[in-house]
């Protein structure tokens, strides 16, 4: 499936941004979908998980500040960041996850000003 990730910008710190992330294909049967992040200079890290079912997982530099959702009849995986921290600068990637991370989209760039 090929995703396309969409939702970044420029924001001040403690502001919010809604990451969506649609899927050429039906997520549906896709066990995992989740949204990792990478940092210039630093390896790309996991933000937060989403079961088929819906149950989510946080990293924990993310916990109490993310919540991660998926519209499986649109296709369409969503993470909505509050409260947002300058260390949170990166180029976020969905994925989806099929015994591993198999499918990414090309990334959209979140900078959080101070």
């Amino acid at each position: 499936v090929q995703l396309q990730a969409s939702g970044g910008g420029l924001v001040q710190a403690g502001g919010s941004l809604r990451l969506s992330c649609a899927a050429s294909g039906s997520i549906s049967n896709i066990a995992v979908m989740g949204w990792h992040r990478q940092a210039p200079g630093k390896q790309r890290k996991l933000v937060a998980t989403i079961t088929s079912g819906g149950f989510p997982y946080y990293g924990d530099s993310v916990k109490g500040r993310c919540t991660i959702s998926r519209d499986n009849a649109k296709n369409t995986v969503y993470l909505q960041m509050n409260s947002l921290k300058p260390e949170d600068t990166a180029v976020y990637y969905c994925a989806a996850c099929r015994g591993s991370w198999s499918d990414w989209g090309q990334g959209t760039q979140v900078t959080v000003s101070s």
